[in-house]
Protein backbone atom coordinates (compact mmCIF):
# COMPACT_ATOMS: atom_id res chain seq x y z
CA UNK A 1 0.00 0.00 0.00
CA UNK A 2 1.19 3.29 -1.02
CA UNK A 3 0.29 6.38 1.10
CA UNK A 4 0.78 9.73 -0.96
CA UNK A 5 1.81 13.30 0.17
CA UNK A 6 0.07 16.29 0.92
CA UNK A 7 -0.32 17.61 -2.51
CA UNK A 8 -3.11 14.92 -3.65
CA UNK A 9 -2.22 11.58 -5.52
CA UNK A 10 -0.24 10.77 -8.45
CA UNK A 11 1.07 7.85 -10.54
CA UNK A 12 4.57 8.32 -11.29
CA UNK A 13 7.48 6.64 -12.68
CA UNK A 14 8.24 5.09 -8.87
CA UNK A 15 4.86 3.58 -8.60
CA UNK A 16 5.50 2.47 -11.92
CA UNK A 17 8.44 0.82 -10.39
CA UNK A 18 6.61 -0.92 -7.59
CA UNK A 19 4.11 -2.10 -9.63
CA UNK A 20 6.58 -4.53 -11.97
CA UNK A 21 7.08 -6.55 -8.57
CA UNK A 22 4.18 -6.01 -6.68
CA UNK A 23 0.72 -5.16 -6.17
CA UNK A 24 0.22 -1.40 -5.71
CA UNK A 25 -3.07 -0.41 -3.71
CA UNK A 26 -2.26 3.56 -3.62
CA UNK A 27 -5.88 5.04 -2.20
CA UNK A 28 -6.42 8.64 -2.69
CA UNK A 29 -6.35 10.23 1.04
CA UNK A 30 -10.24 11.82 1.77
CA UNK A 31 -11.48 15.15 -0.13
CA UNK A 32 -8.42 14.40 -2.56
CA UNK A 33 -8.21 12.51 -6.11
CA UNK A 34 -11.39 10.83 -7.33
CA UNK A 35 -12.84 10.94 -3.67
CA UNK A 36 -15.67 13.32 -2.38
CA UNK A 37 -14.38 16.58 -1.90
CA UNK A 38 -16.53 17.15 0.67
CA UNK A 39 -15.81 13.99 2.25
CA UNK A 40 -13.05 15.11 4.36
CA UNK A 41 -15.41 17.03 6.97
CA UNK A 42 -16.64 13.69 7.94
CA UNK A 43 -13.05 13.34 9.51
CA UNK A 44 -12.48 15.22 12.65
CA UNK A 45 -8.92 13.72 14.18
CA UNK A 46 -6.10 11.83 12.86
CA UNK A 47 -7.59 8.75 14.89
CA UNK A 48 -10.60 8.76 12.30
CA UNK A 49 -8.33 8.52 9.85
CA UNK A 50 -5.95 5.84 10.77
CA UNK A 51 -9.19 3.99 11.21
CA UNK A 52 -9.90 5.05 7.51
CA UNK A 53 -6.53 3.42 6.66
CA UNK A 54 -7.22 0.30 8.86
CA UNK A 55 -10.95 -0.79 7.39
CA UNK A 56 -9.11 0.12 4.01
CA UNK A 57 -7.14 -3.21 4.68
CA UNK A 58 -10.06 -4.87 5.94
CA UNK A 59 -11.93 -3.95 2.37
CA UNK A 60 -9.45 -5.13 0.32
CA UNK A 61 -8.68 -8.30 2.60
CA UNK A 62 -5.44 -7.58 3.34
CA UNK A 63 -4.24 -9.08 6.59
CA UNK A 64 -0.66 -7.83 6.88
CA UNK A 65 0.88 -5.85 3.82
CA UNK A 66 4.65 -3.62 3.16
CA UNK A 67 3.17 0.06 3.59
CA UNK A 68 4.96 2.74 1.63
CA UNK A 69 4.51 5.97 2.93
CA UNK A 70 5.89 10.06 1.11
CA UNK A 71 5.69 13.04 3.59
CA UNK A 72 2.51 13.10 4.90
CA UNK A 73 1.94 9.55 3.64
CA UNK A 74 4.92 8.96 5.62
CA UNK A 75 3.07 9.87 8.77
CA UNK A 76 -0.23 7.89 8.48
CA UNK A 77 2.29 4.98 7.73
CA UNK A 78 3.35 5.16 11.35
CA UNK A 79 0.14 5.90 12.95
CA UNK A 80 -1.11 3.18 11.16
CA UNK A 81 1.70 0.64 11.87
CA UNK A 82 1.94 1.96 15.74
CA UNK A 83 -2.20 1.41 15.65
CA UNK A 84 -2.29 -2.17 14.47
CA UNK A 85 1.66 -3.31 14.33
CA UNK A 86 0.25 -6.66 13.17
CA UNK A 87 -0.84 -5.22 9.64
CA UNK A 88 2.27 -3.57 8.49
CA UNK A 89 4.70 -6.36 7.43
CA UNK A 90 7.41 -4.08 6.38
CA UNK A 91 7.31 -0.44 6.06
CA UNK A 92 8.85 2.74 3.64
CA UNK A 93 9.54 6.18 5.15
CA UNK A 94 10.34 8.43 2.38
CA UNK A 95 11.10 12.26 4.08
CA UNK A 96 8.07 11.50 6.28
CA UNK A 97 6.05 14.27 8.32
CA UNK A 98 4.93 13.70 12.16
CA UNK A 99 7.64 15.30 14.37
CA UNK A 100 8.98 18.43 16.06
CA UNK A 101 12.26 19.35 16.62
CA UNK A 102 12.15 23.36 18.16
CA UNK A 103 15.77 23.60 17.22
CA UNK A 104 14.92 22.50 13.31
CA UNK A 105 11.53 23.09 12.35
CA UNK A 106 9.58 22.07 9.98
CA UNK A 107 8.66 24.28 6.98
CA UNK A 108 5.47 25.77 7.14
CA UNK A 109 4.40 24.58 3.60
CA UNK A 110 0.96 25.20 3.81
CA UNK A 111 1.52 29.29 4.14
CA UNK A 112 3.78 29.31 1.47
CA UNK A 113 3.32 31.03 -2.38
CA UNK A 114 3.57 28.69 -4.98
CA UNK A 115 7.63 29.35 -6.48
CA UNK A 116 8.76 29.23 -2.74
CA UNK A 117 6.84 26.01 -2.11
CA UNK A 118 8.41 24.56 -5.38
CA UNK A 119 12.03 25.70 -4.33
CA UNK A 120 11.19 24.00 -0.79
CA UNK A 121 10.40 20.32 -2.45
CA UNK A 122 13.04 19.85 -4.40
CA UNK A 123 16.40 20.13 -4.74
CA UNK A 124 17.27 18.43 -8.50
CA UNK A 125 15.00 20.31 -10.59
CA UNK A 126 16.73 18.16 -13.49
CA UNK A 127 14.87 14.70 -12.75
CA UNK A 128 12.24 13.70 -15.10
CA UNK A 129 9.53 12.96 -12.67
CA UNK A 130 10.17 16.63 -11.36
CA UNK A 131 9.78 17.99 -14.83
CA UNK A 132 6.53 16.15 -15.43
CA UNK A 133 5.29 17.63 -12.09
CA UNK A 134 5.80 21.01 -12.68
CA UNK A 135 4.59 20.87 -16.26
CA UNK A 136 1.44 22.29 -15.89
CA UNK A 137 -1.92 22.33 -18.12
CA UNK A 138 -1.52 24.96 -20.87
CA UNK A 139 -5.69 25.52 -21.33
CA UNK A 140 -6.54 27.74 -18.28
CA UNK A 141 -9.73 25.92 -16.87
CA UNK A 142 -7.55 23.03 -16.93
CA UNK A 143 -5.01 24.68 -15.21
CA UNK A 144 -7.55 26.52 -12.75
CA UNK A 145 -8.54 23.12 -11.75
CA UNK A 146 -5.27 21.67 -11.49
CA UNK A 147 -4.42 24.81 -8.59
CA UNK A 148 -7.65 24.24 -7.25
CA UNK A 149 -7.23 20.40 -6.67
CA UNK A 150 -4.06 21.50 -5.01
CA UNK A 151 -4.89 24.02 -2.62
CA UNK A 152 -7.86 21.56 -1.88
CA UNK A 153 -5.74 18.47 -1.19
CA UNK A 154 -2.76 20.69 0.77
CA UNK A 155 -6.00 21.94 3.38
CA UNK A 156 -7.35 18.29 3.07
CA UNK A 157 -4.10 16.26 4.30
CA UNK A 158 -3.10 19.90 6.46
CA UNK A 159 -5.77 19.74 8.97
CA UNK A 160 -4.69 16.50 10.47
CA UNK A 161 -1.22 18.38 10.78
CA UNK A 162 -1.96 22.12 11.76
CA UNK A 163 -0.41 24.13 13.57
CA UNK A 164 3.01 22.24 13.70
CA UNK A 165 3.08 17.96 12.56
CA UNK A 166 3.29 17.08 15.97
CA UNK A 167 0.49 15.12 16.90
CA UNK A 168 2.13 12.43 19.57
CA UNK A 169 4.02 10.05 17.04
CA UNK A 170 6.73 10.14 18.95
CA UNK A 171 4.94 8.61 22.23
CA UNK A 172 3.65 5.85 19.67
CA UNK A 173 6.34 4.67 17.67
CA UNK A 174 7.74 2.38 19.84
CA UNK A 175 4.26 0.32 19.09
CA UNK A 176 5.90 -0.20 15.18
CA UNK A 177 7.36 -3.77 14.72
CA UNK A 178 8.01 -3.98 10.92
CA UNK A 179 11.25 -3.85 9.66
CA UNK A 180 11.45 -0.12 8.40
CA UNK A 181 13.68 1.84 5.85
CA UNK A 182 14.24 5.31 6.16
CA UNK A 183 14.56 7.62 3.12
CA UNK A 184 15.78 11.11 3.20
CA UNK A 185 16.78 13.35 0.85
CA UNK A 186 20.19 15.23 1.70
CA UNK A 187 19.08 18.45 0.88
CA UNK A 188 15.65 18.73 2.37
CA UNK A 189 14.53 22.47 2.94
CA UNK A 190 10.73 21.56 4.26
CA UNK A 191 11.81 19.06 6.97
CA UNK A 192 15.57 18.33 7.55
CA UNK A 193 17.28 15.20 7.59
CA UNK A 194 18.24 15.33 11.02
CA UNK A 195 14.89 13.72 11.45
CA UNK A 196 15.91 10.70 10.11
CA UNK A 197 17.66 10.14 13.11
CA UNK A 198 14.46 10.99 14.99
CA UNK A 199 12.35 8.26 13.23
CA UNK A 200 15.17 5.61 13.48
CA UNK A 201 15.39 6.05 17.26
CA UNK A 202 11.68 5.61 17.80
CA UNK A 203 11.50 2.72 15.44
CA UNK A 204 13.05 -0.40 16.75
CA UNK A 205 14.03 -2.28 13.46
CA UNK A 206 14.65 0.67 11.28
CA UNK A 207 17.61 1.72 9.18
CA UNK A 208 18.84 4.86 7.35
CA UNK A 209 20.05 6.14 3.80
CA UNK A 210 20.30 9.22 2.99
CA UNK A 211 19.94 10.22 -0.72
CA UNK A 212 22.67 13.07 -1.97
CA UNK A 213 21.07 15.28 -4.56
CA UNK A 214 17.53 14.93 -3.68
CA UNK A 215 15.06 16.77 -1.60
CA UNK A 216 11.97 16.18 -0.30
CA UNK A 217 10.68 13.68 -2.81
CA UNK A 218 13.91 11.45 -3.45
CA UNK A 219 11.80 8.82 -5.21
CA UNK A 220 11.36 11.52 -8.08
CA UNK A 221 14.64 13.85 -8.06
CA UNK A 222 16.97 10.16 -7.62
CA UNK A 223 14.85 7.64 -8.84
CA UNK A 224 17.43 5.29 -10.10
CA UNK A 225 18.99 5.32 -6.25
CA UNK A 226 15.76 4.99 -4.83
CA UNK A 227 14.30 2.42 -6.90
CA UNK A 228 16.77 -0.66 -5.95
CA UNK A 229 16.88 0.10 -2.44
CA UNK A 230 13.21 0.12 -1.90
CA UNK A 231 12.48 -2.56 -4.01
CA UNK A 232 15.53 -4.75 -2.29
CA UNK A 233 14.11 -4.18 0.97
CA UNK A 234 10.69 -5.39 0.23
CA UNK A 235 11.73 -8.05 -0.96
CA UNK A 236 13.02 -9.36 1.79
Amino acid sequence: MYLHTAGGPRWDAFLDALSEHHTVYAPDHPGTGDTARDSIYDIRSLWDLVLIYDEILDALGLDSVPVVGSSFGGMIACEVAAHRPERVSRMVLLDPIGLWREDTPVTPYMLLPQDKLVATLFSNFEAKPVQDFLTLPTDPQELALAMADSVWALGATGKFVWPIPDKGLAGRMHRITAPTLIIWGEDDALISSVYADDFASGIADSRIEIIKGAGHVPQWEQLDTVRPLVLDFLAR
